[in-house]
């Protein structure tokens, strides 16, 4: 049986793809700034988000492929956890 800690998966770190900075001065940048020169845009945040949440589903789906079993476990704790909530 593997160990159930190590199963030889890289842990988070920075993604190889893409660089920490992507120069445009908003959190993570290189320049220093933090974003809040200018207020954001309700487009850039929707933005912003859309891409978060496009990532987070990616990041689950890839978790849901690699750990099988866990991931039936979840989807059964959830369906339990909806027949048991009471409007």
């Amino acid at each position: 049986m593997p160990d159930r800690k190590h199963q030889g998966l890289p842990g988070p770190g920075p993604d190889p793809v893409r660089p920490l900075g992507d120069g445009q001065g908003g959190p993570g940048g290189q320049d220093g700034s933090d974003g809040r020169d200018e207020p954001e845009t309700d487009a850039e945040r929707r933005r912003r988000r859309a891409v978060f949440l496009r990532e987070l589903t990616e990041a689950r789906e890839l978790r849901d492929r690699v750990q099988p079993r866990r991931a039936r476990a979840a989807r059964m704790r959830r369906q339990m956890r909806m027949r048991t909530f009471r409007w």
